[in-house]
């Protein structure tokens, strides 16, 4: 899906990371949150609540997965789960642009 129609969109960014990572949510019709955002390069770690799909649109990335020992890299047009409760790391090499869904259990 390279659109989203009839969407409430969060007007106040989401800024991680002294405004390296930002993201704007999204609230679909039928409920469920996504988020768009930008990072710029650099090593960060984030924690989830909520399982999630990160689409990668354009950039390059590593990802550290929990209960995994070895980075896995990542290029536009690719994506990785994450599971629910669990902290990840990123390695951002390149500006990445990105859509996170939060997906029910």
């Amino acid at each position: 899906m390279s659109e989203f129609k009839n969407v409430t969109i969060t007007k106040k960014a989401n800024v991680y990371h002294d405004g390296k990572v930002t993201s704007r949510a999204l609230i679909l019709p039928d409920g469920s949150k996504k988020t768009l955002g930008i990072m710029l390069p650099g090593e960060y770690e984030f924690g989830t609540e909520a399982k999630e799909l990160m689409e990668i649109m354009v950039g390059e990335l590593e990802v550290l997965l929990p209960n995994e020992k070895n980075w896995k890299s990542i290029k536009g047009g690719e994506s990785f789960h994450v599971p629910a409760n669990s902290k990840f790391g990123l390695r951002i090499q390149s500006i990445t642009d990105y859509c996170c869904s939060y997906l029910d259990e």
